[in-house]
């Protein structure tokens, strides 16, 4: 089995996969979030520092691009080539009101035909791996039958799953029916996405396909950095080791940066997944969310780490 770290806009850019890399585990695929490529022919130049080479140092980093068109795509995939990228990932996955608004993401996934057209011109035009990421429809899994004859027909490197539909949004139980019929009729390497939080999430959908080649995690990391130590069934990560994974991106956004206030808002955003794992701390998550200078959130995370 292959461990990826799924894409979180705002959370797992360069600085996060960096951390995690050094301190917590080596995924097998780190993707970005998603790059928006438009018809200005330039990438933002938030998007340029996350996936500059030398950003990505000894991870293998999977540039993912959001668009429904496929001459926008392949103009950033060739840009992003020129880079040293053998591999792109198409987010057909994200459940963003505004983005779903523009047919873009799992938006995309409501007109068949002309999401057969664009992978057409995508694969009869790039020499590169590339990679989807779906969800199972937009209103209905029955769209799902119809996704999966278009993605049959091409030689994606592989189809990454995430079993619910765009209305779902990260609610409700994916639906592993749906990816069971997907695990029997795909000719592709799947990836299975969504709800892994524990070692036993883990288990239960490692056994339920035993041939499955990659699972991905996003938010189960996110609110126990030591999930992928109990997958693999590693040690337990050592309290000191997550804080220095901690200390490691704090000290990653102060160096992009400038002002207190940037620097909080990234890592409160951390937070509100980490902090469900130290529960009966309520008063100082409280403290937390209040601090409105470094050294005052510096202050209580000390604090928090010391209670544990």
């Amino acid at each position: 089995m292959k461990y990826y770290m799924a894409p979180m806009e705002g959370i797992t850019g360069y600085i996060f996969r960096n951390a995690y890399h050094k301190y917590l585990y080596h995924m097998d695929k780190y993707f970005t979030p998603f790059i928006t490529s438009t018809q200005t022919r330039k990438f933002k130049t938030r998007e340029v520092e996350d996936v500059l080479p030398e950003h990505n140092q000894d991870m293998y980093v999977v540039p993912q691009i959001l668009t429904n068109k496929a001459d926008d795509f392949i103009w950033a995939a060739r840009e992003l080539e020129k880079m040293g990228y053998r591999e792109i990932n198409l987010n057909l996955g994200c459940p963003s009101g505004t983005v779903v608004a523009k047919k873009k993401g799992s938006g995309f996934l409501t007109d068949q035909e002309q999401l057969d057209i664009f992978l057409g011109q995508v694969f009869s035009q790039l020499d590169m791996k590339i990679s989807v990421k779906t969800r199972i429809g937009k209103d209905s899994p029955d769209e799902f039958q119809g996704l999966m004859e278009i993605y049959n027909k091409y030689p994606f490197e592989e189809v990454i799953i995430h079993p619910r539909i765009q209305k779902d949004f990260y609610n409700n139980h994916p639906d592993l029916q749906t990816f069971q019929w997907a695990y029997e009729n795909s000719p592709h390497p799947l990836c299975y996405n969504g709800d892994i939080r524990t070692g036993d999430d883990y288990k239960s959908i490692s056994e339920a396909f035993p041939n499955l080649k990659a699972v991905m995690i996003g938010r189960g990391i996110l609110r126990s950095p030591g999930l992928m130590g109990e997958i693999t069934r590693q040690k337990e990560i050592e309290k000191k080791t997550v804080k220095a994974w901690h200390d490691e991106i704090c000290k990653g956004y102060c160096q992009i940066f400038s002002g207190d206030r940037n620097v909080l808002f990234k890592m409160k955003e951390i937070w509100f997944y980490l902090m469900p794992l130290f529960s009966g701390k309520e008063g100082l998550e409280r403290k937390l969310k209040k601090a409105k200078t470094l050294t005052e959130y510096q202050s209580v995370v000390e604090m928090i780490f010391e209670s544990i």
